[in-house]
């Protein structure tokens, strides 16, 4: 799910042609504006309750491991916490065609609810929704190693609404416009025009898609006169990457390796992909590593670090050599959690500058309203409050929109204007 086609968390939304017949694709549409960490904790949510989705009303998830596989620090509950508020605030939609060739329309929040509650995380989908995303017709789950791949928001956008229509070889037209609710910037100026959206979007996550997926993407476009109207992607499989595609056949739940990961605690997709990953003899070997070891609170996290290591340029590591496995599995959970702080601090940073981008936005606004005699008196005090010569250089040079200045702009607006930032008329 993404942006208004596919679905945010690391997208399990696979729509295919219903027949030759009924030539619509299934539609789901999520908010494209979740960030990178938020699309893949929906992902990890969605294939932890998978099996269950229609037959459980709740699924339950432990917290901790569920932080290091999305890439938050373990004990970075606060992060967590908005996340999945996030995700209970943002809104799928579908529109299709049911089994009888009727339309159907509806809307769900994409959680119905999540709590946190002795270190375990629960949470819920609508059942509207849910059968929805169980639908195999409707959904491809997506491979939670090629999620790990990418570093973009857009680029994992763009990859879940097009690895939905694989079969099809093409995504079909989308109006631009959509696309932008897609891609979550619709509410834009900047990405109105398509020279930005092609330079700062599109290029940058096809180059991610093409370099890190399973898939090789081509953007084409439709125009009006000189304006591009629609956007399409063809799509086909990258040939490199096929080891990722895991069958979802009963073979291997019946083998005992497969049972031995279930019972430690390790879902049934996550159980799979390992084992089509890695084999049954490697999965065995580091299952068999991990039981040996002491002192381990979570045996499926710690697991989850040693699977990661065979593929994480530790390829010469054997588990006989038990000492140098520990260390680079303690390692490798320690690089996880500071770059998940890393991760957790650049996102703050950069809800941080889109919040003063807007608040100064917001006051080029009202100053801007102002008649001019008004205009060069505002001008005129806040220059008079400023006495770092910088700050008065980078005010002449820059305006209202002088960023080394936010601070002291809010705060003159909020006198001047009462209101300001929270919808208030001035």
């Amino acid at each position: 799910m993404s942006g208004q086609v596919d679905i945010p968390r690391d997208k399990l939304t696979g729509p295919l042609r219903r027949s030759s017949v009924k030539k619509n694709v299934a539609a789901i549409h999520v908010s494209g504006k979740l960030t990178l960490l938020q699309r893949k904790l929906s992902n990890v949510l969605l294939l932890n309750a998978y099996d269950d989705l229609i037959t459980k009303p709740t699924h339950r998830i432990d917290a901790r491991t569920l932080c290091l596989m999305i890439g938050y620090n373990s004990n970075d509950m606060d992060t967590l916490k908005a996340s999945l508020k996030s995700l209970a605030e943002t809104v799928a939609e579908w529109d299709m065609l049911d089994e009888k060739g009727r339309q159907e329309w509806g809307v769900s929040a994409l959680l119905s609810f999540a709590r946190l509650k002795g270190g375990v995380c629960e949470y819920a989908y609508s059942s509207a929704l849910a059968e929805k995303l169980h639908d195999p017709k409707v959904f491809a789950l997506i491979n939670l190693n090629i999620q790990r791949r990418f570093t973009s928001g857009h680029a994992l956008a763009l990859y879940e609404n097009c690895y939905r229509f694989v079969r099809t070889g093409s995504t079909g037209w989308w109006p631009i416009d959509l696309f932008r609710r897609l891609m979550g910037v619709d509410g834009s100026a900047y990405y109105e025009s398509y020279k930005h959206l092609n330079a700062k979007i599109i290029k940058p996550a096809v180059a991610e898609i093409n370099k890190s997926s399973n898939i090789v993407v081509r953007p084409e476009v439709r125009r009006q006169g000189r304006a591009v109207s629609d956007i399409r992607f063809l799509i086909k499989e990258n040939p490199q990457l096929a080891m990722f595609d895991i069958d979802d056949g009963e073979a291997v739940r019946s083998g005992k390796v497969y049972e031995s990961l279930v019972k430690l605690g390790v879902g049934d997709r996550l159980a799979r992909q390992w084992i089509a990953e890695h084999g049954e003899d490697m999965v065995a070997q580091k299952m068999d590593w991990v039981r040996k070891q002491k002192d381990v609170n979570s045996p499926v996290r710690y697991l989850s670090a040693a699977m990661r290591d065979r593929f994480g340029g530790e390829a010469e590591m054997t588990v006989q050599d038990e000492e140098s496995l520990r260390a680079v599995t303690a390692r490798k959970l320690k690089e996880e959690e500071r770059q998940a702080a890393l991760d957790a601090r650049n996102a703050a940073l950069a809800r941080e500058k889109s919040e003063r981008a807007q608040k100064l936005a917001r006051v080029r606004e009202v100053a801007d309203a102002r008649s001019p005699t008004l205009r060069d008196a505002d001008r005129r005090l806040f220059m008079a409050k400023l006495t770092d010569e910088l700050e008065r250089e980078d005010f002449q040079r820059n305006g209202w929109a002088s960023a080394i200045n936010a601070p002291a702009i809010f705060d003159f607006w909020e006198q001047m204007a009462p209101g300001i930032f929270d919808g208030d008329e001035v």
